[in-house]
């Protein structure tokens, strides 16, 4: 598969003290084929110095592909990348949240089941492979393998890690889905509409993870996990459009 351009959407919350420093990862990445990068930066009203830290970026960084995108009253993550998603223009498109929690170093890791012809969707899981992982909450970690075993049983799929943030898809397929989830809904949506297309192909590999706690940033709660039941719910067993 020749994939030109990768767009990176980045939904942006308040990350105005450290989204330099995922920036600089990014930058830092050489694609596979010399693949371009399109960076999509969505600020969804975030109430510290975001939208300025990625001013002073770009500004400082010209010989990157940066777009800025802006909310003008905070919808959620969802919502945040449907914006990017809609803006990208690269033949395959990968989200990358603003924290450090996962590594754009291995993004090549993602584009290979792609460049080789094997997959359109590739799903970065966090509970394969012997990268490192940093060791959190367990009832989070049973909580993200039920909703993941949860959304298997509708989708058909047998993914580990539904809930991942790292998800590479074909950006036709992703922009051609009919996405309403404005929050952490997203990741069920996403997953059960997109195992509908026919004769798509899903891989997935496995990813490093150095999450942080609430104290740290952290903003998924025990409501997202709800809602996100009720995703599932919604768009599996009542087949929502």
């Amino acid at each position: 598969m020749l994939i030109r351009k990768l767009s990176i959407v980045i939904p942006a919350y308040n990350e105005g003290r450290t989204i330099h420093l995922i920036l600089n990862k990014i930058k830092e990445v050489q694609l596979v084929n010399d693949i371009e990068k399109e960076l999509i930066i969505v600020n969804d009203c975030s109430k510290d110095n975001t939208e300025e830290a990625i001013m002073n970026y770009r500004a400082a960084n010209p010989d990157m592909n940066i777009q800025y995108f802006k909310h003008e009253v905070n919808q959620g993550k969802g919502a945040a990348l449907h914006t990017g998603i809609s803006k990208a223009t690269g033949e395959y498109l990968i989200i990358q949240d603003a924290d450090l929690e996962y590594d754009p170093s291995e993004y090549n890791d993602l584009l290979k089941p792609v460049v080789n012809g094997f997959a359109d969707v590739v799903y970065g899981s966090r509970f394969m492979g012997s990268n490192p992982h940093r060791i959190l909450f367990f009832w989070h970690t049973i909580g993200n393998r039920w909703l993941t075993f949860a959304s298997n049983m509708f989708s058909n799929l047998n993914l580990t890690d539904m809930e991942t943030c790292y998800k590479l898809f074909k950006t036709e397929m992703v922009q051609g889905l009919n996405l309403t989830e404005k929050r952490f809904g997203f990741e069920p949506e996403v997953t059960i509409k997109m195992s509908r297309i026919p004769h798509i192909r899903i891989y997935e590999v496995g990813i490093s993870y150095y999450g942080r706690t609430y104290y740290e940033g952290k903003k998924i709660g025990w409501r997202d996990g709800v809602r996100a039941i009720y995703c599932i719910l919604k768009f599996g067993l009542f087949k929502s459009k």
